[in-house]
């Protein structure tokens, strides 16, 4: 347990690549087996389950440290970690130092945990506390919370082994696929067979290959070269995943390794048509019978995460499988072939209702033109391929190269109105956010203004006059500015601060800022009436007055556009 906690303590404070590497090839170079292997499962993406409630765990701290709650909950405020701050709080351990591995406290102490009575659960914190250095408390927090993160890709723990073993990189990453599947628990074999260049590990018949990932484009299309050198195609807005037909079964794995298949049966019976040992690349989305274009995304989501599929869902949200690469064909492994090999094995194994289609223009003007129109297709824009690309292993450019050439995002200009500390590193900075829009437009700056003073002198808004000019909540964001943007953000926040509700601050309304997201929903669960999809900060607006916000009318029409 000690190794793993200094290994995520040597991960966390750094940024360097090269640091981050040198800390995992000396960690699994010693690290036994049995720990070695719970370590790549967690760093590899894995998510422990919360085994015991926040709640409980607070209490237990409390009691422990000889604490009030309030304390506890300013010590929280400060701090802006659930993990640093029981651990800093806790008194010092009273035994030993504790030298067992991390298998040994994720299967014989953490594990266990789930289900236990609350005072079962609070007595076996308090004996592991006890014995337990701040580190190692921080870390077992983490993984019985269920929250562990750690600033290292999957890419990066896959370059470490390889390292370690002397195994490709390529082999390594396949061998990986599935690592974190619940189904299968880490273990000192499997680790083994996981590094050992000898090996031949056995691999489950539904494995995936590892999802090659597209980089976003940041400058012109016409600096990519000639356009007969690219395939386009639609970037589709659903769930990536690869569909796997092998030993008579099918298998779907989301790009997160999970695997969805009882989720998707539509999905799965498409994909019992095709010849066995045939594995496709592609999106899952909700695409209503007879629809030219798939629904939007939030039709899609009331299917993601229900276990569950009455038959009303089935038929209100029906989903299809749209392939756009073939990674497997007669039990051959084609991700070595150039792009348009693959795409012509693709377009001969399914109809074309299946598969994405290839937009075809003369020039990049032309594509341009197709692209603006993405939103009306129910697309976020367009892929281009590398008509020689090889399907590579995460995101790397040494066999080829995807790009994401994405519509901008829809923007409004909104208001500031409360804020909250942000996590980690952001703890002592107001960096969470939460932003307004008139509910109608403002008449001139002093109707404006005469609301922002009444907000400062607390008046509730006039509930019997249906005009009255106000400011509606409807978005909240905390990415997107840089870190010297959001210290003179917090410096506004702390001069206008008109109440505290516990780690909430609500300001006087004087910031506006330029909004992006990606789409708007009608919902009845939010003030406003409108749900916003992945929105985030594009940039402050200390040019725009006011009075100049934008309105919820500017919302709706945006929601009715195509």
């Amino acid at each position: 347990m000690r190794r793993f906690a200094q290994l995520y303590q040597a991960l966390d404070a750094s940024t360097a690549t090269g640091d981050k590497l040198a800390a995992l090839q000396a960690y699994f170079a010693v690290a036994p087996a049995q720990d070695a292997a719970w370590a790549v499962y967690f760093l590899a993406g894995g998510k422990p389950r919360q085994v015991v409630p926040t709640a409980l765990m607070r209490e237990t701290a409390c009691a422990m440290a000889g604490i009030d709650d309030w304390l506890f909950e300013a010590s929280y405020q400060a701090v802006g970690d659930l993990a640093e701050t029981i651990a800093h709080v806790l008194p010092p351990p009273v035994a030993g130092a504790d030298e067992l591995g991390l298998a040994h406290w994720v299967e014989q102490r953490l594990l266990p945990l789930r289900g236990l009575p609350p005072e079962t659960q609070a007595a076996r914190l308090r004996e592991a506390w006890e014995t337990l250095d701040t580190a190692c408390r921080f870390l077992l927090v983490k993984l019985i919370g269920g929250g562990f993160r750690v600033g290292v890709s999957k890419l990066l723990v896959q370059r470490a082994l390889a390292a370690v073993s002397g195994l490709d990189p390529k082999q390594l990453a396949q061998r990986l696929m599935g690592w974190t599947d619940a189904r299968a628990t880490p273990s000192a074999e499997r680790f083994r067979q996981l590094i050992d260049p000898e090996a031949t590990p056995q691999q489950d018949a539904g494995q995936p290959y590892p999802f090659f990932l597209a980089h976003p484009l940041q400058g012109a299309p016409q600096d990519l070269g000639p356009p007969g050198d690219w395939l386009a195609e639609w970037k589709y807005d659903g769930i990536r995943a690869q569909v796997v037909r092998r030993a008579s079964q099918a298998w779907i794995w989301s790009r997160g390794e999970e695997l969805v298949t009882d989720r998707f049966p539509e999905v799965v019976a498409a994909a019992m048509g095709w010849p066995d040992g045939t594995v496709l690349d592609g999106e899952i989305l909700a695409w209503r019978s007879g629809e030219p274009q798939p629904a939007p995304f939030t039709l899609l989501q009331q299917r993601i995460a229900r276990k569950t599929l009455p038959k009303k869902l089935l038929a209100d949200a029906p989903v299809r499988f749209i392939a756009y690469d073939l990674l497997e064909s007669d039990r051959q492994d084609r991700r070595g072939e150039p792009q348009h090999q693959r795409r012509a094995r693709l377009e001969a194994l399914l109809p074309e209702a299946q598969r994405s289609p290839i937009v075809d223009a003369p020039d990049w003007p032309a594509l341009a033109a197709l692209r603006a129109d993405s939103r009306a297709r129910g697309v976020e824009g367009l892929m281009l391929k590398h008509r020689d690309a090889r399907y590579g292993s995460g995101r790397t450019k040494s066999d080829g190269v995807w790009w994401k050439w994405k519509i901008d995002p829809m923007a409004v200009d909104a208001v500031l109105i409360y804020a909250q500390a942000g996590h980690g590193r952001r703890a002592s900075v107001y960096t969470d956010y939460t932003f307004a829009v008139w509910n109608r437009a403002p008449r001139d700056a002093a109707e404006a203004n005469a609301v922002v003073e009444a907000i400062a002198r607390r008046e509730p808004a006039p509930r019997d006059d249906a005009d009255a000019l106000q400011l509606v909540p409807f978005a909240k964001a905390y990415s997107g500015l840089s870190d010297a943007e959001f210290a003179a953000v917090d410096r506004v926040i702390r001069t206008t601060t008109l109440e505290k509700f516990g780690p909430v601050r609500s300001v006087r309304p004087t910031l506006v800022f330029e909004l992006g997201f990606e789409g708007l929903n009608a919902s009845a669960r939010h003030k406003s009436g409108i749900a916003v999809r992945f929105p985030r900060m594009l940039r402050p607006r200390p040019d725009k007055p006011l009075h100049e916000a934008d309105t919820l009318q500017t919302l709706t029409n945006l929601m009715a556009l195509p």
